[in-house]
This record gives structure tokens, sequence and C-alpha cells, in this order.
């Protein structure tokens, strides 16, 4: 049996995500049946929902704007730490040529 070329990656905006998730919430069809009149994975389609109700705070977790601002503090704290090692090997450098 052949193996199924993998789908390249695709994104789509928050507009179309809220319409999706609009379908799904309406209950005149089920999540599996939104996924393929869209063609879309089952398990992408389930996330948003899941997501939307948290936003909506329906469903514990964080909501998207939460994770937004982890995404940025885990990055400038990633950002401060290799400025910190930047300078930590300055001053060894500096503390040497100044001997």
């Amino acid at each position: 049996m052949g193996k199924k070329k993998p789908r390249p990656r695709r994104s789509f905006t928050p507009e179309f995500k809220a319409e999706i998730v609009e379908l799904c919430q309406r209950g005149d069809r089920s999540v599996g049946q939104v996924a393929k009149d869209f063609d879309l994975t089952e398990t992408a389609v389930r996330f948003w929902v899941q997501q939307a109700q948290t936003d909506a705070g329906e469903r514990d977790g964080l909501t998207s704007a939460e994770k937004e601002e982890l995404a940025r503090l885990r990055r400038e704290n990633r950002r401060l730490r290799e400025d910190v090692e930047i300078l930590k090997r300055a001053t060894a450098f500096f503390a040497v040529e100044t001997r």
C-alpha cells in the first residue's frame, strides 16, 4: 500500500475559523461533516471549537490572548537570556584584556 502524501501546511484567517466554529456550534452539522465539507482536518476544527469555548469562558484553559502574551513573554525572556550571556562573555573578555 502506497504512502499518503502529506498535505502542505495551510493557514486560515481568524474570520474563517470563526465561521467554521459557528457552523459547528449551530448543531445542524457535526464537526466531522463541517471538516469534510470545507476540506479541513477534523482535529483542527475540534481545536478551533475548543479554543472558541475557552475564549468565551465556557471551558478552562488559556484564552487566545493569554497564549499570545505567553508566547511574547517567552520570546522576550529568551532574548534577554541571550543578552545576559553576551554581556557575561564581554565582561570576561575585558577582564582578561585589562590585566
